[in-house]
Parts: C-alpha cells; structure tokens; sequence
C-alpha cells in the first residue's frame, strides 16, 4: 500500500514539474506569424497579433494586443482593436503536436467602428471577402497548421460606434457591449446573443440566429433575432435634437433581415414624450404596435401598420421614410375616429398646443385625418380634425366675447358646450393656421372663421359668430335671427382676446336701414355695447 501511494506522489510531482516546465518547453509566440497569416487570409483583412503568453491553469494563449485593418476605402484607423485577447487551446495537440487547435476566443474590451457609405454600404462588408496577401513568416513543421474550431466567440465590455461616412451626424455609441457566438462557423447558421448600454441611456438585448455569413457582403448576412430596448433617452443621445423629440423609449419585438431588407414587428413604448421645440413632455405614455421594411443599403422604409395607442384612444399610422443626408423624410398619414377627447387632450403639450389657462375638455369624441409630410426636423402636417359632443370647462366663451353677449342678450355659464367642431389645419415650424372653422354652441349658435397660430402662440384670427338676436341690442337694427357678428381673437392662446368688429356689423346693416331709422338703430346699438339699460 504504501508503495502504491509512493508511485502515485511520484506521478503527481511529475505532472506538476511537466505543467511548471511547459511555458519553457512551448513558445507560443512561434504560433504568432501563421495565427497573423491565416486570420488575415480568413478576414480578407491585415491582422497583427501581439505578444503571446501560454496560460497553462486555464487552457489557453493570451495576446496582448489584437488589430483588425478597415477597409481602406473607408479608414486608415483600425477597424477593431482590443488591447486583450484569449485563444482557448487544446493543450494535448499542442504539446505533442505543436499545433495549434483553437476551442473559444475572448476579446475584451474592443473598440468597433462601423461606419456606412452614402451608398449604403458597411465597412464590414468586405470581411472575408477576397484575401489579403499574407505577410512572410518562418517555415513551420509540415503537420503544424492552424485548426480554427471555434465553438464559443466571447467580447467582453466592447464599445461599438455607427457613424456615416463623411457626415457632420453624431456616432452613435454601444457601450458595455457582451457578446457570445456559439458553435461558431462562416458557413453554418450559429446562435448568438448581444447586450450592451447606449450612450446617453438606455439598454439593448438581442437574442438569435445568424448565418452562414455571406461570401461576397458579411453585412447582407441572414439574421432572426428578438429584440428588447428599455430607457433610451432621446435627448441625450441627439436624435434628431434640432426638432425637439425628447422621450424615454422602450422597444420590444422581433427582427429577420435577408440581408437586404429588415422586416421589424414589435411594440414602442414612450414616455414623457415630447414631439415640438416648444412642447412639454406627455404626463401618458404611448404605446405603438407597428411593423415596418426597412431597406438597409437605401436606408428607406415602409411603415407597413402602425396603431397609436393613447390610453383607450387610438389611430392609424402608415407610410413610408428615406434617410435624406443627415435627416430624415417622412410621407405618411394619420387617421383616428371616435377618439375619447380628454385622452387625447394629453397629447396636446407634447406638440406645443396649448388650451386656454385653467380650461379642460370633459367627455367628447375626436376625429382627425392628417398627413404629414417632409424632414422630420421641419414636418408639414395638413388635415382636418373633428370634436363632438364635448364640454371645455373653466372657459366661458360668453364673457370672454362680453360685448357680443351684450349684442346678442345671450346668457353663458362657467363652461362653453361644444356640440359639434370641424376645421382644416395646416402645422409648420414657421407657425399653424386654422381654417375654414365651424363651431357650433348651443349658446351661441355657431362660429366660423378662421387664422393662424405663431410659434409663439400668438393668435390672429378673424371670425363671425351667427347669434340668436330676439330682445337684444342687435334687433334694435332690424336684425333678424342669425344675425352675423363679426369679430376677431388675438392675445395668445393661453389668454385669447375676443374683439368684436362693431364697425363691420354696422357697415353691413346701414344699407338696409331708412335714414330715419338709422340713429335711433345706432344709438340703440351703442347703448347694448356699452352695457347701459334701455
């Protein structure tokens, strides 16, 4: 027994001299020129490989520094460098073979850049295309040879930057960047996964398949994968920061590219959503289901279906959008019918429109149909919009037209019933108007006109409100029922002022009117605009 046990502390120190001897007995730098040589010729790509370090506890050779070239149509700046990369190695067929079998591959902490021509073309595209001419290196044994049988591709807190090719436009930056490739191979399908933080908040997942990687465009590679985005910050990452989006975005859904075409399908949440310079950010988040092509060389897309949900009001969103230099245009439509109205009131601040000061809509339904065409950055928004049967409280449309109430002998209350409300719009960032408006009351019969909005909120619009005038200061002019009153709104939209145009009522009704009637008429008039008794 003990001579069992004094052969077996033999074979263990034996072991153990051989593990501690072997970083002397194999160099794995002699490795270095065919692993350069032979990942160039794989990449299509210069590779220089630094100094290697066999580690023998966990199996593998560590390089301290790797470098990919980029195309140099694009960059003379290394496409990848990492400052740290581990080949998991099969040890037996390196120490009785001298040869190299790699088993996995970390890199960490590598800096990608990935930039896109005007053409749309990626400056990865050419990866393992034609080969680059491989640089000399010392003859090796005839059985040495890189065996690449990678069944696990590893980096480890990457950044990754997309930018377009000579643009002024920001890169856009993933940072923290985890990905894992298994069973890895050019020319089969393989799985993969990929997590990271976008620059200026925001985390992203994808989880799929991808493969066998095309031999002539690794960008047109055929990809499905699940996708999941929370807490993008808009603002922070300046997208499109000239028109003022800002919101926080969530994005869950899935993905399969051809390689030339991205079909998406999925649900955005947004949150504190703001959509015009002047806008505040919504109070409700709005959730849009869509699917969408999206053309990745052109950079041009169809919203195939888009429904806008905003608590239990929703509508329709469909069109399509090009990428235009640093921008992007959009030519789409928007419909909605039957809309709760104070659901819809929460997205009012978001485009910078704002109600009357302590006003509010209660109850209703809205319509609209609108297009929206141009940059995203100057949008053209035309349409109609529609309200019914709804109520604007804390807003006396009376006593602000207090000189017209005393015309017409009209009584309001604290709020201004709105049956029926129709009218043309036409949104710019040079300013808004609204035309061809019809409101009807029932206190004030109806109102028509119309004018514009500034990008101030200044209001300046000419309108005619058709009134009831039976023991009103209007009968004293031989007015009718429906007797049309002229008037205009100015002030601001927080605090709109109503003038009514005396002089333009009276102007239309002289013709009418016998000379010997005409002062008792006036006189009647002026009394009812000054509020004195009869």
């Amino acid at each position: 027994m003990k001579r069992i046990a004094r052969w077996i502390g033999i074979v263990v120190v034996l072991l153990l001299l051989a593990v501690l001897a072997l970083p002397f007995l194999v160099n794995p730098n002699r490795f270095r020129p065919m692993l350069e040589s032979e990942l160039s010729k794989a990449l299509a790509r210069d590779v220089k490989v630094g100094d290697l370090k066999l580690a023998i506890l966990s199996g593998g050779v560590t390089a301290e520094d790797l470098s990919i070239a980029d195309d140099p149509a694009y960059s003379r700046e290394p496409f990848l460098h990492t400052k740290s990369l581990t080949l998991g190695v099969a040890l037996w067929p390196l120490i009785f073979s001298r040869q190299l079998h790699v088993t996995d591959l970390t890199l960490d902490q590598p800096q990608i850049d990935l930039l896109q021509s005007g053409a749309g073309d990626w400056n990865f595209s050419s990866l393992g295309g034609k080969p680059v001419a491989a640089r000399g290196q010392p003859a090796e044994p005839p059985n040495a040879g890189l065996h690449l049988s990678v069944k696990l591709v590893k980096i480890a807190n990457g950044r990754l930057t997309f930018a377009q090719q000579n643009s002024n436009a920001k890169a856009r930056v993933l940072e923290n960047v985890n990905v894992e490739l298994n069973n890895f191979s050019a020319s089969a399908i393989f799985p993969f996964t990929l997590s990271g933080k976008l620059a200026g908040g925001g985390d992203i997942q994808l989880k799929g398949i991808a493969g066998p990687i095309d031999a002539t465009d690794a960008a047109q590679t055929p990809v499905k994968v699940r996708l999941k985005l929370s807490g993008f910050d808009l603002a922070a990452a300046g997208v499109e920061n000239s028109t003022g989006l800002a919101g926080l975005l969530s994005i869950d859904g899935v993905a399969a590219s051809n390689g030339k075409t991205l079909f998406l399908n999925g649900r955005l949440k947004a949150e504190r959503l703001k959509l015009a310079r002047n806008g505040t950010p919504a109070r409700e988040p709005v959730e849009f289901d869509f699917a969408l092509n999206h053309d990745m060389r052109n950079r041009a897309g169809i919203l195939r279906r888009g429904e806008i949900h905003l608590g239990n009001a929703s509508a329709s969103l469909t069109g399509t959008y090009v990428a235009q230099g640093e921008s992007t245009a959009v030519n789409m439509n928007l419909a909605g019918a039957d809309m709760p109205v104070p659901q819809l009131v929460a997205m009012l601040p978001p485009f910078g429109v704002v109600l009357p000061a302590g006003s509010s809509f209660q109850g209703g339904t809205a319509n609209a149909k609108l297009s929206l065409a141009g940059p995203v950055e100057a949008l053209i928004i035309n349409g109609s919009l529609g309200l019914s049967n709804t109520r604007l409280t804390g807003f006396d449309l009376g006593s602000k037209m207090s000189t017209i109430e005393r015309l017409s002998g009209i009584k309001t209350g604290p709020d201004t019933e709105i049956r029926t409300f129709a009218a043309t719009v036409h949104m710019a960032p040079d300013g808004s108007s609204v035309q061809d408006i019809k409101l009807v009351a029932p206190a004030l019969v109806e109102l028509s006109g119309g004018g514009t909005v500034s990008p101030s909120q200044a209001l300046d619009f000419t309108m005619r409100a058709t009134l009831h005038t039976g023991g009103s200061a209007l009968a004293m002019l031989g007015a009718k029922g429906g007797m049309g009153v002229p008037f205009t709104i100015e002030g601001t939209a927080s605090h709109p002022v109503f003038r009514p145009d005396v002089k333009g009522m009276v102007a239309g009704r002289v013709q009418s009117l016998e000379k010997n009637e005409l002062g008792k008429a006036a006189g009647g008039l002026l009394g009812g605009v000054l509020g004195k008794k009869k």
